[in-house]
């Protein structure tokens, strides 16, 4: 590879490649697309396959078609009115409601800090290596997403080396890359030392318990306590949060994710009072309708404006203590989960066709195990495994698909991988 194509590639992220790279060839292949390609063939692209993908897999397909009609210096077929007028159409006829992650609430973080501390005393007191270590990182990544609300990426893109602390105010911690980082500069973030619950204690604690001087700050500790030199994948830390939240007591756990501690913050510092502007630059929103989506109001419901409003007439005539009583509040419907399988054939681009167990291996042992996925045929190429059916479905998924290729590709096998619900019609490739 020359500099130029090097820096060329440089210039996106490898995630971004690998998903555009996929979306190109299902158009090719699966839409039996020609490129370049015409607004009148996009159109029908996005139309043959609404029922089945869904609309957030459609629109990063528009986008990959866009990237590679700009690249080439060809017009961009997917700006016509025509690709906008089809994805509005497949949006009004296959409706989805958004979901989100639950905010954390300060109480509860509270609550699950003073565990996990609790937890790590008790453990280190026992002589308890690996439980004292895993509860030390546990605390340190709840407290830092929750009070600087990285997101997951961020959390899991800091480095021991670019983390200073600076006595008595907090600590500094540089980000080479990241989300709202568009001209790809670095960015440094300061978080705050706190009388209670401080992010930057917890990070020094799990410093010196993990004897960590370089690398990911954030990584898996197996049973004996040993820390990988691999940092934790990102399909992770769903899975350990709600099991952090479980195991300290909090109700529900399913209902949360990696962003409720982004979540949590940005409803508890609007409810501090913190004006928009201050708290878009403290979170990283580079617009408003961004910020808008994680915001609830102080009255979301719009409960206590509507009750001063009641009359006294109205208050007068609530029922006698005799009548019938009003039934209590249904609980919190519960996360359902959605079954998945996923299927993989592997072709090697070389002319040997060794080492296809070998890479199967590693896809299973780097992607699949993460997600408790079961292999249910003696091949290799179907897995089993649930997941959330919340707001990050489509963002695991996508993630599981893209590492998948990603390790393939870098043992030079070519592979066809697809997740499809087992008892529904969604599928994602």
């Amino acid at each position: 590879m020359s500099d130029l194509d090097r820096y060329l590639d440089a210039a996106t992220r490898e995630n971004t490649r690998a998903s555009y790279a996929k979306a190109i060839r299902h158009f090719e292949v699966e839409g039996e697309g020609l490129l370049p390609a015409t607004a009148d063939q996009v159109a029908k692209y996005l139309a043959r396959f609404a029922p089945s993908l869904a609309i957030s897999t459609l629109r990063q397909r528009v986008a990959a078609l866009s990237a590679w009609h700009r690249d080439h210096g060809f017009p961009d077929p997917t700006k016509a009115p025509v690709v906008r007028k089809v994805l509005k159409g497949i949006q009004t006829v296959h409706p989805a409601a958004p979901r989100q992650a639950a905010p954390l609430q300060l109480t509860l973080l509270g609550q699950l800090a003073d565990w996990l501390d609790e937890a790590a005393r008790w453990a280190g007191s026992r002589g308890d290596v690996p439980g004292e270590r895993r509860h030390r990182r546990d605390r340190a990544l709840v407290l830092m997403g929750f009070w600087r609300a990285f997101r997951t990426d961020e959390l899991l893109r800091l480095e021991v080396q670019n983390l200073t602390v600076v006595e008595g105010q907090g600590m500094t911690c540089f980000l080479p890359q990241s989300k709202g980082d568009r001209q790809a500069e670095g960015v440094t973030f300061r978080v705050p030392a706190l009388s209670r619950w401080c992010p930057v204690d917890a990070m020094v604690d799990w410093l010196t318990v993990s004897e960590l001087t370089t690398g990911p700050v954030f990584r898996s500790i197996d049973a004996h306590g040993a820390i990988s030199t691999d940092g934790l994948h990102a399909n992770s830390i769903p899975r350990l949060l709600r099991d952090i939240f479980a195991r300290a007591g909090l109700a529900s756990p399913e209902q949360y994710s990696g962003h409720s501690l982004r979540r949590g913050f940005a409803q508890w510092a609007n409810a501090q009072g913190w004006d928009l502007k201050s708290l878009m630059e403290y979170v990283g929103w580079k617009d408003v309708s961004s910020a808008m989506r994680y915001l609830d109001g102080a009255d979301p419901f719009a409960k206590h404006r509507i009750e001063a409003g009641l009359s006294e007439r109205a208050e007068e005539s609530r029922p006698s203590p005799t009548a019938r009583p009003v039934p209590p509040a249904l609980p919190a419907p519960r996360v359902p989960m959605v079954d998945l399988e996923v299927r993989l054939v592997l072709s090697n681009q070389r002319a040997s066709r060794s080492g296809s167990a070998k890479v199967r291996k590693i896809l299973n042992d780097s992607c699949l195990a993460p997600l408790a996925a079961q292999q249910v045929d003696a091949d290799g190429q179907r897995f089993h495994f649930s997941l959330p059916d919340d707001e990050l479905l489509e963002e695991t998924v996508a993630e599981l698909l893209d590492d998948l290729h990603r390790f393939a590709g870098n043992h030079h096998f070519h592979l066809d991988a697809d997740v499809r619900e087992r008892s529904g019609s969604r599928r994602w490739e």
